[in-house]
This record gives C-alpha cells, sequence and structure tokens, in this order.
C-alpha cells in the first residue's frame, strides 16, 4: 500500500476510533439536549450574594442557617446552572436478559446560594433538601447515579478534606471549602458537569429502616473510589461543610420513554437500572418533607 493510502487509512481510523468505542450505548441512546428546570423562580435582583449570605448567617444556629437557605433557595436566589439539568447514561443488561439503557437529568453542580459571580455550594439537611427537592420537581440521586455522574463529568476536581471538627459546620467553613473549589474550577462554564468536589446527600433503602438519619456517599477520588462509602451514621438534620445535594429530575427516559423516576425505583425489573441496591419501594414516601 502507497504511503497516502497509508495516511488516508489512519485519519479514516483515528476519525472512526471515538465512535466505535461508545460501543452498544451509542446505538440505543440518542444526544439527549439540556433540559430547563423550569420551576425554580428567576432570580431577584436585590438578592443576595452568596458571600453575603454566608457573613449574614454566621452567628445563626444550624436550624436558623438551614431556615434562611431554605427561603433562599425556593424563591430562585440561586446561580445559573442550576437552571440546566445535564443528561447522563445508565445501562444495565436485566434480569430478562435484555439490555436496558435509561436517561436522567442533574444538575451541574451543587445546589448554592447567590448569583453567577458570586455563589455558596450550601450544605443541606436531609428535611431542608427533601424540602427543595419536592418544590422543583426533583429527588435525590441513588449511589448508582452518583457514579454515573463522576464517571461521565467533564471535569474531575480532587477532593480537599478540611481539618475535622465543630467548625466543618460553620459558616466560615463553608466558604473556605468553596475557594479551594473554585480555585481548581478556574474560569470553566458554570454549566460543565463538574464532580469529586463533594459528598452527596442520596436516596437509599436504608433511610426506610433507619428512619432520622441522612445518607451520604461520594466525593470521589482522581481514581473512582469515593472516600465517603455509603453511610446513615449522621442524623438527618446533620450537614457539614463537605456535603452537597445535587438535583436530580422526576421524569426520566427508559428505553427512549418517558418514565417517574419514583416508578422505576418501585418496579423490581427496571430498578437495577438507576439503583445499586435494586428496588426501593418506599421511594415516594422517603422523599416526603
Amino acid at each position: 500500500m502507497s504511503h497516502r493510502r497509508w495516511c488516508l487509512l489512519l485519519s479514516f481510523l483515528a476519525f472512526q476510533l471515538p465512535q466505535l468505542c461508545c460501543g452498544q450505548e451509542a446505538a440505543h441512546i440518542k444526544p439527549q439536549e439540556v433540559r430547563v428546570l423550569s420551576a425554580i423562580p428567576p432570580r431577584g435582583a436585590e438578592a443576595r450574594t452568596g458571600t453575603e449570605f454566608a457573613k449574614a448567617t454566621v452567628s445563626m444556629s444550624g436550624p436558623e442557617r438551614q431556615q434562611a437557605a431554605v427561603q433562599e433557595i425556593l424563591k430562585g436566589n440561586v446561580p445559573g446552572f442550576m437552571h440546566h439539568l445535564r443528561p447522563i447514561t445508565l445501562s444495565r443488561r436485566l434480569a430478562s436478559g435484555e439490555e436496558s439503557h435509561a436517561v436522567v437529568w442533574v444538575t451541574p453542580d451543587y445546589v448554592a446560594i447567590g448569583s453567577d459571580d458570586d455563589f455558596l455550594r450550601m450544605p443541606l439537611t436531609l428535611p431542608s433538601a427533601r424540602t427543595i427537592a419536592q418544590a422543583f420537581g426533583c429527588v435525590l440521586p441513588t449511589t448508582r447515579i452518583v457514579d454515573a455522574v463522576w464517571q461521565q463529568a467533564d471535569l474531575h476536581l480532587t477532593p480537599n478534606p478540611l481539618p475535622p471538627g465543630p467548625r466543618m459546620r460553620s459558616s466560615e467553613y463553608y466558604l473556605r471549602h468553596r475557594e479551594i473549589i473554585e480555585y481548581q474550577r478556574g474560569n470553566l462554564a458554570l454549566d460543565t458537569l463538574i464532580a469529586g468536589h463533594k459528598k452527596d446527600v442520596v436516596l437509599t433503602s436504608r433511610l426506610d429502616r433507619q428512619p432520622g438519619r441522612i445518607a451520604i456517599y461520594g466525593w470521589h477520588r482522581k481514581n473512582g473510589q469515593p472516600i465517603q462509602p455509603l453511610s446513615t451514621v449522621h442524623g438527618a438534620r446533620y450537614a457539614d461543610y463537605s456535603h452537597g445535594l445535587r438535583l436530580v429530575s422526576i421524569e426520566v427516559q427508559v428505553d427512549g420513554r418517558p418514565r417517574s423516576i419514583y416508578d422505576v425505583l418501585e418496579d423490581p425489573s427496571l430498578a437495577p437500572l438507576v439503583s445499586s441496591e435494586g428496588v426501593l419501594p418506599q421511594a415516594r414516601a422517603l422523599l416526603k418533607p
């Protein structure tokens, strides 16, 4: 074969390999567009920035700060990225032997208070997380969804644990951790899907067996292993600087058809698509505020 033909062949393979590597999943899942989370009200012109909120709540008790945070978020004092949901694909061979595929839509970053120029990722207790998720037509992620988000993120940030102690739940620590994250994120667009910078508040069947607890999971290292295994050690009203809430739309797609994620989680045959624990029969009840 001539040198010219070798060059043409190599050019062809270089173009085709990324497509070939997508495998069977690419054949079944069409590219999905970003969805708008329309339930979030528009942000007011006089709304506080993230820094202003942190400073205004520095002397508050934990419950007072949570109440203030929920009020700010529900009235739409959130950065622009929270209005846009990014698609995440999940695939699984079901008990029937058939390959099934799902698309879920998630916020590209964690729930935050403030403007695009100055926002604070807000650690939230389970009651606060439930209230916000319900208000915006969303749910909490499962551990399987958290893993998929990390795997498909556009940028993997490096976890940066701060010294443990009582200050972990303070506005000071929230701000300090924000600066570490923003240094890593740099000038990346706000709607870029990022992961690795917080533990996730998650939905799990353990919450049914252990009422009054919050479930957290994640904070993946660069090798993909989470620092935090699934844990329900803390009470439902616990939140510290390392926690984040990533919202997941209630509406998902399963093999191209729209479904409620609750129906999927409660269906023994489909639940493994979105849950490592299999079926979650009490999924709706677990997310009631």
